[in-house]
């Protein structure tokens, strides 16, 4: 039994958004930019650097472990479930979700990406205002509202994350779609030749290293994001410092949505994939 029309759709979006990200090319600014950061960090001490990103993996690998297991996560688990048995009574795990049609898995998924996006951009607009407290929140509040919804849009595709292999692919996805687009493009193929490979899907084989001198870019933009916040926020309207809200509120929502996006695309292909494969 073929796709159907509305799978076909999907997949062909999902081929056009990969076709864009592969043949993206960054401007000379860009580049610069990159190169800046990562000869900066260069100067620190192979044992400095490697210390530094193993503390950065420790610490994803305790906050993703925090949130798969904390109250709030569970209950969204459940309003997921809940959302799947109003197309299908009979689901009761997140491996059932597979057996939805994409259209339904689409609706529950964007509800879960909408209402992370507002998470995020009121986060933004509170760390705008320049407090002390919220401004020193951002940083981890973004990166857990990020992963949370990674973790939501897996679940939503059927696929669990408390396995060694979903864990790890699910902090794999977090962390490429921070990337700069160009380093993104070799992160999306090696996730493409995982998914061609009839590998077990619960064991995780690979190397559990997540981040490296590529991920610093957006560490940076973050520092960069709370400076600029800084100098706006005594330019005040009626008291508000709209200026500098704007920028926290619009950046935080254009960092969540590259990550939705990038986690929307795989999950969906990978749903679609596995569909294929049941129907030969």
């Amino acid at each position: 039994m073929p796709l159907t029309d509305r799978e076909k759709q999907t997949l062909q979006g999902i081929e056009d958004w990969e076709k864009k990200l592969l043949a993206y090319e960054p401007n000379d600014f860009q580049l610069l930019y990159e190169k800046y950061v990562e000869q900066t960090f260069l100067f620190l001490p192979d044992t400095v650097q490697q210390q530094f990103f193993a503390v950065v993996d420790t610490w994803l690998f305790h906050l993703h472990a925090m949130i798969q297991g904390s109250e709030l996560q569970i209950e969204a688990k459940n309003r997921i479930l809940s959302a799947g048995r109003i197309f299908n009574h009979e689901i009761e795990t997140i491996e059932d979700l597979k057996f939805l049609k994409v259209e339904q898995l689409q609706y529950i998924a964007e509800q879960q990406i909408a209402r992370h996006r507002f998470y995020s951009f009121a986060q933004g607009g509170l760390a705008g205002t320049g407090g002390a407290l919220f401004l020193g929140m951002d940083l981890p509040a973004i990166a857990i509202i990020n992963l949370r919804v990674v973790q939501l849009i897996s679940m939503t595709y059927g696929f669990e994350v408390n396995t060694p292999y979903e864990m790890m692919t699910s902090l794999k996805i977090f962390h490429l779609a921070l990337l700069p687009h160009k380093i993104q493009k070799a992160g999306w193929k090696s996730l493409r030749n995982e998914l061609d490979e009839k590998n077990d899907h619960y064991f995780y084989e690979g190397s559990e290293q997540i981040t490296d001198i590529t991920w610093l870019e957006q560490p940076v933009k973050q520092i960069f994001k709370a400076m600029i916040i800084l100098f706006f926020r005594k330019k005040r309207i009626q008291g508000i410092p709209l200026f500098s809200m704007a920028i926290g509120a619009t950046s935080n929502y254009q960092l969540t949505r590259k990550v939705t996006e990038f986690a929307h695309n795989y999950y969906q292909l990978r749903y679609l994939q596995e569909k294929e494969e049941t129907m030969e």
